[in-house]
């Protein structure tokens, strides 16, 4: 080596550019899995109050079967296993959160492996998965097996009925329920996407704490609104039956529409990232959440309405500022 390049080598650099990002705000993987916990506890809490041991149950085994399927897959292919930052737990709780209180023990664990396995691990593992990981595993279940997955055939208790299929077969006009006994959950539905008092507070508690943007939750809920107004109006004039599109406020008291805008939708990894992209995303939400559940087979849109979507998110990227913000594209 000759003295110029000995030279050159002991020059240390006096600016280096890493990548990004370049500013820590604070947020851990960990600290977000804490506050969605905090956040679904209210609804948790409602659940198990109303269905009893069983909601217990089904909320422990799927958490739990999680936990241990990312682990075990984890371990298997040499990797690092990071169970300690309760990304699978979470996942747990909210495909949980989508089942009957009666669902048997082993559609549990079969949905809980396929959520961690189809949903997240085959894609890469934490924030690679292109689709909310609780959404791919209730989706296979209720098309592998949908009268486990239905509320109605799974009740245990006669107190409650099911809002969403009384409109879907007999009308709006037909439901029994008032506004204050849906917002205190006293509804058929998920286990615990139909706690819509619970569910909206923890939401609230997500935005505030930053865990989640408030883009998207607040689009969803005024897609849905503007979208449900729309064909409340203009239904009959548009071909569509009155007594099936009910008034707008009924989405959001039913269902699972609340919960799928605060923590399903709003997934980090399968959500757009910039202002524009995340509008329009939530948006397109609510108008597939009206959509289905006036004219498609299922009564309760918001899940499918969430998963459709995300597969429309790449192109909501491609939504953002040029370089050095001159224009957009």
């Amino acid at each position: 080596m000759t003295q110029q390049e000995k030279n050159l080598t002991e020059i240390r650099p006096r600016f280096v550019v890493e990548t990004p990002p370049y500013l820590h705000r604070g947020y851990t993987i960990s600290g977000m899995m804490r506050d969605t916990f905090i956040a679904l506890l209210p609804a948790a809490a409602m659940a198990v109050y109303y269905f009893g041991i069983p909601a217990l149950r089904v909320m422990c085994l799927a958490a739990g079967v999680c936990a241990l399927t990312e682990a075990l897959w984890q371990k298997a292919l040499g990797q690092t296993v990071r169970v300690y930052d309760c990304t699978a737990l979470i996942t747990g709780l909210l495909f949980a959160f989508l089942l009957p209180a009666g669902a048997p023990w082993w559609l549990v664990v079969v949905g809980s492996v396929l959520t961690i396995v189809l949903g997240k691990q085959v894609f890469g593992g934490l924030g690679c998965n292109p689709l909310c990981p609780a959404l791919v595993g209730w989706a296979s279940m209720t098309v592998a097996w949908p009268t486990y997955m239905d509320p109605m055939a799974m009740n245990l208790t006669s107190a409650f009925i099911d809002p969403l299929v009384r409109m879907k077969f007999f009308g709006w006009e037909a439901m029994p329920l008032s506004a204050q006994s849906l917002l205190l959950g006293r509804q058929l539905g998920g286990l615990g996407s139909a706690q819509i008092g619970a569910v909206l507070l923890g939401g609230l508690y997500m935005v505030a704490r930053k865990t989640v943007r408030w883009e998207i939750p607040t689009a969803f809920l005024v897609g849905v609104l503007f979208f449900g107004a729309i064909f409340w109006q203009l239904g009959e004039a548009m071909g569509v039956n009155p007594a099936s599109a009910p008034p707008p406020h009924l989405y959001l008291l039913t269902g699972s529409t609340l919960f799928a805008a605060f923590f399903l939708a709003t997934d980090h990894a399968s959500s757009p990232v910039a202002f524009g992209g995340m509008v329009l995303y939530g948006l397109l939400c609510g108008l597939m959440v009206v959509l289905i559940r006036i004219f498609g087979y299922y009564p309760d849109g918001a899940p499918f309405a969430v998963l459709v979507t995300a597969l429309v998110t790449p192109m909501f990227d491609l939504i953002r500022s040029a370089p050095y913000g001159k224009g957009r594209r």
